[in-house]
């Protein structure tokens, strides 16, 4: 392990936000939080996004390592103490300065800011509340804040950082304890599991503190008393103002008020995609958590019990594992009807839903002008929205099939399982390897593009593929720091 201690803030930033491309952060806000004159930055709930790289991709997020120096030596991990790579740190001021230069210059809404271990659990998580509360207090910056909880941590640590951070996440690693046992020694589910359990619990703590703030208490008027004067409905006050130039984030914020998330890695363990679901579940069920990820494993290190240096990531089984999750969280389906231990893997051809339905076709067709909202969120093609429009559309008038067009029906998939008025879209035989041809034909070029995806890179600040000449030169980043761009 090569510490370096004089690097530049620029030279760190190459290294800690290289780094943190591992750790998945694919989400909006969940929070709505309006701007003030004495504060800069704002949250809106429906999405951080801001700004946009020239190929359509969003840039939403500062997102770095506070350390890539690491206590433990997990297998699959870039940062593994084992690892002869570079070492370097922030210190709590450098991630503010980052942050704040970029917030102003809008190339972000948020900061991500992740951790490997230095020293002890409660070091690094003294140093990570140092950096919030600073951001916060000092800075005065309202913008998004996701953070990686470290497990092990003391809970108070975790505690006072629920309140300055929006969303905070703990990684699973992997799906299974024996996976983890096998991989990451250092670390166990029950440390994993323990502070999840604890964020869970303070969202309902605080939620129940703000309700009971929110209820009028009964007050007697001066003069009056209990027996003679009828009480006066007043709010409750809040506590005793801050001094004046004080922002008291931490005090008024809610505790993590965007809830929390975890990855979980898929491919550098033999899990199958049954299991995985069905951990994804009970997570969703148990911890209330808002999202799971899935990190498709890059061959990054050389070890026996891991695939072979130059194993390309499974990023269909990945993106697969992210529709079943959809239809968990927003189309009523449980793990055990997407896939069972008798066919344990999803079958990468088709997408989740396509594939039940082909398992299900005594289900189908379904009569659109009859058929209730969760029977109509089961067929492809249909959507939450679409099912929602076909609802309020139907009450007035019978739907035919460039209705349902007009509404976001993807007709291409469910022309195949439903009927208007009793008939289908042609003759379509409702016969499982016909469908099964019919709909394969329609995504077997994007599933291709998805297999043969080989590079993960970190979304640059500065990419602009409409241009010519446009990959950045080694020092418009610290141009960009200082306003020279």
């Amino acid at each position: 392990m090569l510490i370096q201690e004089n690097l530049s803030l620029q030279q760190k930033l190459e290294i800690l936000a290289d780094a943190a491309k591992y750790d998945v952060a694919c989400t909006s806000s969940g929070v709505d939080r309006k701007g003030r004159k004495d504060a800069m930055g704002s949250a809106v709930s429906c999405g951080i996004c801001h700004s946009f790289a020239a190929d359509g991709r969003c840039v939403s997020l500062l997102k770095i390592l506070l350390t890539n120096e690491c206590i433990y030596d997990c297998k699959y991990c870039v940062n593994r103490i084992s690892n002869d790579t570079v070492r370097t740190s922030f210190t709590p001021e450098e991630i503010c300065t980052l942050t704040m230069e970029f917030y102003r210059r809008n190339y972000i809404e948020g900061l991500f800011l992740s951790s490997g271990i230095l020293r002890t659990p409660d070091y690094t998580m003294e140093q990570i509340y140092q950096t919030l509360w600073q951001l916060r207090e000092v800075h005065r910056f309202w913008g998004y804040i996701h953070v990686k909880a470290i497990p092990g941590a003391d809970p108070a640590l975790l505690e006072r950082v629920g309140h300055l951070a929006d969303r905070m996440s703990i990684n699973l690693e992997l799906p299974t304890g024996d996976g983890l046992r096998k991989l990451a020694p250092g670390k166990t589910r029950e440390k994993i599991l323990t502070p999840m359990r604890q964020i869970q619990h303070g969202i309902h703590d605080n939620r129940l503190k703000l309700e009971d703030k929110k209820r009028e208490k009964k007050i007697y008027l001066p003069g009056s008393s209990e027996k003679s004067g009828a009480p006066a409905l007043v709010s409750k006050k809040a506590g005793p103002l801050a001094p004046k130039g004080m922002l008291r984030y931490e005090e008024k914020s809610k505790f993590v008020p965007a809830g929390q998330s975890t990855q979980m890695i898929i491919g550098a363990t033999p899990e199958t995609d049954h299991q995985i679901l069905s951990v994804t579940e009970a997570l969703y069920h148990r911890f209330e958590l808002k999202r799971v990820f899935f990190s498709a494993y890059t061959a990054i290190n050389e070890d026996s019990s891991l695939p072979a240096l130059g194993t390309k990531p499974p990023l269909l089984r990945e993106h697969r594992l992210y529709q079943a999750d959809w239809l968990l969280r927003f189309y009523g389906f449980e793990a055990g009807e997407l896939l069972t231990e008798e066919k344990p893997f999803f079958n990468e051809a088709l997408d989740p839903k396509c594939d039940w339905a082909l398992r299900h076709l005594e289900l189908f067709p379904v009569e659109i002008n009859r058929a209730d909202y969760m029977t109509l969120l089961r067929v492809p093609g249909i959507g939450v929205k679409s099912a929602r429009r076909i609802l309020q559309a139907r009450r007035s008038a019978k739907l035919d099939f460039s209705s349902l067009k007009k509404f976001g029906v993807v007709l291409k998939r469910a022309a195949y399982f439903i009927t208007c008025e009793g008939k289908m879209m042609g003759n379509t035989p409702i016969e499982e390897d016909f469908l099964t041809r019919a709909l394969t034909a329609e995504d077997r070029i994007k599933n291709q593009r998805i297999a043969d995806a080989d590079t993960f890179r970190q979304l640059s600040l500065f990419d602009d593929f409409h241009v010519e000449n446009a990959e950045p030169r080694p020092d418009d980043v610290w141009k960009s720091l200082s306003g020279q761009l």
